[in-house]
């Protein structure tokens, strides 16, 4: 039981990196997610001047 839900788990992840892939919105999610986690431990996002260029 905890194998097959870990396996669509997995598949799922999978599918949702491949969209992201596709549509070109893998690495904007991924720094937005990270702003996100390192807001949430309390440290203060980069000024605008600090960020690289995308």
């Amino acid at each position: 039981m905890v194998v097959s839900k870990m396996h669509k788990v997995v598949q799922m992840r999978a599918a949702i990196n491949q969209k992201l892939m596709e549509t070109g919105k893998r690495e904007e999610c991924l720094k937005e997610l990270l702003e996100a986690k390192l807001i949430e431990c309390g440290i203060e996002p980069m000024s605008p001047h600090c960020k690289a260029d995308s």
